[in-house]
């Protein structure tokens, strides 16, 4: 029987040998790569802070001016608007004494001159009154010349007022009581006394009793 068929056909080989060795395994599939994350965007930069401009200097406050001691500034720290005639500043030399028979004459004369003046401006006053008083018809003409009259008697009671005042100085410095401070017994300065030759306290005295005044008055 054909060697029972070869010894029954040599046994079948095994099942394709662990599928040809399990087929090599296939290779696992690489993770993707993960993605880098994007790099964050960079902060602006900060914009350079502005710098300020310096401030400019203040240009140095000038000096005030003195006042020169001319008649019209002697007039007016008294409130009057009066002439001096030949008025000149005095000047005293190196090592003069304090009111001496030169400054005093030199006050005696200012005085005289500023009197006279005003006696002048008081007789002026009162002869222009009496030429230019009038009957005006007119209401409004005579309420004005009214008011205008009253204005000028008002200023005219004060230089009389001014008068007296001067005729005490001028008393002082016949007895050689001037230039020296009432309140305090300083030097009043000369400089002080040509702007206002009635005077009786030095500027700091003066400045005192002024501030006393206001706060009484409230």
């Amino acid at each position: 029987m054909a060697t029972k068929k070869s010894a029954t056909a040599k046994a079948a080989p095994k099942t394709s040998v662990k599928a040809a060795t399990k087929a090599k395994a296939a290779p696992k599939a690489k993770a993707a790569p993960k993605a880098k994350a994007a790099p964050k965007a960079k902060a602006a930069p900060k914009s350079a802070p502005t710098t300020k401009a310096a401030p400019k200097a203040k240009a140095a406050p000038k000096a005030p001016r003195k006042a020169k001691n001319t008649p019209s500034n002697v007039a007016r720290a008294v409130g009057e608007v009066q002439k001096f005639d030949d008025f000149k500043p005095y000047k005293p030399s190196r090592g003069e004494s304090y009111m001496n028979e030169g400054q005093l004459e030199h006050f005696r004369q200012l005085l005289l001159s500023w009197r006279a003046d005003l006696v002048d401006e008081v007789a002026k006053t009162v002869g222009h009154m009496k030429d230019e008083a009038s009957n005006f018809p007119d209401p409004a003409d005579r309420a004005t010349q009214e008011e205008e009259f009253s204005l000028e008697l008002r200023a005219r009671d004060r230089e009389r007022k001014l008068i007296k005042k001067i005729d005490g100085t001028l008393e002082r410095i016949s007895i050689d009581d001037y230039g020296y401070c009432d309140a305090c017994g300083i030097e009043i300065g000369i400089q002080r006394l040509e702007a206002r030759p009635t005077a009786t306290l030095c500027i700091d005295c003066k400045t005192l009793a002024e501030i006393k005044e206001k706060q009484e008055l409230g």
